[in-house]
């Protein structure tokens, strides 16, 4: 549930990329990113912003990389703000390809650019975790060696977690988890779109959340069902 007024609380912070969360009282603790590109043609670098939400502070924050390039959609339900940050930046939105029914989400003068198996230039590998209708599901992940981005399949807030789990999968993809898709990567870290994102043994609490998805899906329902209870 979203809070009263938008307070940006700042996470992630690496060398060329931060994160926030907008409402940081909110359970479900949606989280926005944003890297930088280097470009070669210009003094600024390009940036990108991943599913953002939007909040005093954001525009100064993203300043601070560079000038915006593009924002991305990562997940058909993660519209967001992209399209007010976009309009308000000159830049596009960013959709897969094979991703459906998010233009029609945004405002009719926002320009949609496509992408296939990489993000433009920005040297990130666009990685389809899921694309299903049972549930109704299309969810892209970037990865560029270092950094992997996974809007929803994975999160950190405290209803993805298990006993122990530094990281967690969906409650939804529990008993199905997308090993194939992401399972022997080695990213240095793991930004989500729930939660603060995982950047010390990243690749391990990767794996121990994939490996670990179907046996701690009972602890984890458990927990929640718990949680839930008025008593």
């Amino acid at each position: 549930m979203k809070g009263d007024e938008p307070d940006l609380h700042e996470i992630d912070r690496y060398d060329s990329g931060v994160g926030w969360i907008a409402y940081p009282d909110e359970m479900m603790e949606r989280a926005s990113h944003a890297f930088a590109v280097e470009n070669d043609e210009r003094d600024a670098d390009d940036v990108w912003v991943v599913d953002p939400v939007d909040a005093p502070g954001v525009d100064e924050l993203l300043d601070e990389l560079g000038d915006i390039a593009g924002v991305v959609v990562g997940l058909d339900r993660h519209v967001r703000d992209s399209g007010e940050l976009a309009t308000r930046h000159n830049a596009p939105v960013y959709v897969p390809e094979w991703m459906t029914g998010v233009a029609e989400e945004l405002d009719p003068d926002v320009d949609v650019e496509r992408f296939g198996a990489r993000l433009a230039d920005t040297g990130f590998e666009a990685i389809r975790i899921r694309d299903s209708s049972l549930p109704p599901w299309q969810e892209v992940g970037l990865f560029d060696g270092e950094t992997l981005i996974v809007p929803e399949s994975l999160g950190n807030a405290s209803y993805f977690r298990g006993d122990r789990e530094r990281l967690g999968v969906h409650p939804m993809l529990r008993l199905t988890p997308p090993t194939a898709a992401l399972s022997g990567l080695d990213p240095e870290r793991v930004l989500v779109g729930h939660g603060v994102g995982v950047h010390e043994r990243a690749a391990v609490a990767l794996e121990d959340a994939l490996s670990g998805s179907r046996s701690k899906a009972a602890g984890l329902y458990a927990k929640t069902l718990k949680s839930a209870l008025p008593f």
